[in-house]
């Protein structure tokens, strides 16, 4: 990890154009390569992120930041001003997962946590979090020792809750762009699963999905497993619905208009002999048009009671729970980055991919008009890569407890993007 992690400092070779001037983030090195360790070993699950939000303000304080902490409960704000000119802001998230890691790495997480049910849960960072605070610290640290290279100002957001698509609402619930200064664009990052490293991937427009999460109540009347002709199955209906739920999709969406439905959870019963009262399902529901997503909302609500009708069962409920709108890079805006990014990794390395299924609440960031851009960086050497496609284990994928970013060099690539990224969206700084 140490070897590749030092890439990291490699990012002032972007922005030669502006000043031959070598690194001098060495005496970081170990540093930074602690912080991503800690970060990892000590995951925190969604709205409890006390120790990584206390970590992440430590490191902006540091570098002489204006913090602000506890926005949105976890939310930390870090601005740093460097006189008059643009306001860029860059996101982080923290949260981490419940789940247990089985990467085998040797900083592989132990941590337990308790999760909105109150059960005990593994945690680990299986979304790549910890690779993008990681680049955050580091491209804020040298952002903070160049101010020679660029001018205005540049506002550090740490949001969490993330997973949950409930973190950025409690920022901007608290006065994210009232409090502090109103970006002129707003900037982040995010690992991507099945992507080379070395390689940065981005699209104007839809870039990712809205996403609605739905609790449904599926109810019955309990008794002996042995008499079920006395009872209203709800476990049975439950089944039933699972299944039916698909047909939205398949029957009612257009097939040129992308939606998911998929239920994650399935809560019910307490012993082999016993007929519950009722059942829960958990969904998510993906789509890109509005439309679409209410319809997919109407069409789970619809069949819900109608199969309760049909089984002489009480009426379901059916709740939204999270909702987060699709996030649209702005085509302005990805104009302005893409040649950056091009300059700073190659041509070649900078790819335009398409529009994915996954949801993030950095689509929030575009409220009151603000232009936002996400991208996405490779984190799986490129050999890992071939030899999936080759028949060999498939790569986990994002969430899996086996996934696991080459984080070093990640991290190395994040921080020359996002750098060159801002660096290029402000006006160039004078001698210090």
């Amino acid at each position: 990890m140490r070897r590749a992690l030092l890439a990291v400092f490699l990012i002032a070779q972007p922005l030669a154009a502006r000043s031959a001037e070598p690194p001098r983030l060495d005496a970081h090195r170990d540093e930074l390569l602690a912080l991503y360790t800690d970060l990892h070993l000590h995951p925190e699950l969604s709205m409890q992120e006390a120790r990584t939000s206390a970590r992440i303000a430590e490191e902006l304080q540091k570098l002489g930041a204006k913090v602000t902490t506890g926005v949105g409960k976890f939310g930390v704000v870090g601005v740093l001003e460097n006189g008059s000119g643009p306001v860029v802001l860059i996101r982080t998230d923290m949260d981490a997962l419940p789940v247990v890691e089985e990467t085998g790495l040797p900083y592989a997480s132990k941590a337990k946590g308790i999760d909105p049910s109150g059960r005990e849960v593994g945690v680990m960072h299986a979304c790549g979090h910890d690779v993008h605070m990681t680049s955050f610290v580091a491209t804020a640290t040298w952002l903070a020792e160049h101010k020679d290279r660029w001018k205005g100002t540049v506002v550090l957001v740490a949001q969490p809750a993330e997973e949950r698509i409930q973190g950025a609402k409690a920022m901007f619930a608290d006065g994210l762009y009232t409090r502090f200064p109103k970006p002129d664009f707003a900037l982040a990052l995010h690992c991507k699963a099945d992507g080379a490293v070395g390689d940065v991937y981005f699209r104007p427009g839809p870039m990712l999905a809205n996403s609605t999460s739905l609790d449904v109540v599926i109810r019955g009347r309990g008794g002996h497993g042995s008499a079920p002709d006395k009872s209203i199955d709800p476990i049975a209906l439950a089944a039933l619905a699972v299944i039916d739920f698909q047909t939205i999709v398949s029957r009612e969406v257009s097939p040129l208009d992308p939606a998911v439905v998929t239920v994650g959870s399935i809560h019910g019963g307490t012993k082999h002999n016993i007929i519950p009262d009722e059942v829960k399902l958990e969904l998510t529901l993906r789509a890109y048009k509005e439309p679409v997503r209410l319809h997919l909302i109407e069409g789970v609500e619809r069949r819900a009671k109608a199969l309760a009708a049909a089984h002489r069962a009480p009426e379901p409920s059916v709740s939204v729970i999270e909702f987060t709108p699709a996030t649209m890079n702005d085509p302005g805006l990805v104009e302005r980055v893409s040649p950056l990014l091009k300059n700073a990794l190659g041509d070649e390395h900078v790819i335009v991919a398409d529009p994915v299924m996954g949801a993030e609440d950095f689509a929030l960031f575009a409220q009151d008009g603000v232009p936002i851009m996400m991208f996405w960086i490779g984190t799986v050497p490129r050999e890992r890569i071939e030899a999936a496609r080759a028949g060999g284990s498939p790569l986990p994928g994002l969430h899996s407890n086996r996934y696991y970013p080459e984080a070093e060099s990640s991290v190395a690539v994040g921080v020359r993007a996002m750098t060159s990224a801002v660096v290029g969206l402000l006006p160039p700084g004078g001698k210090p």
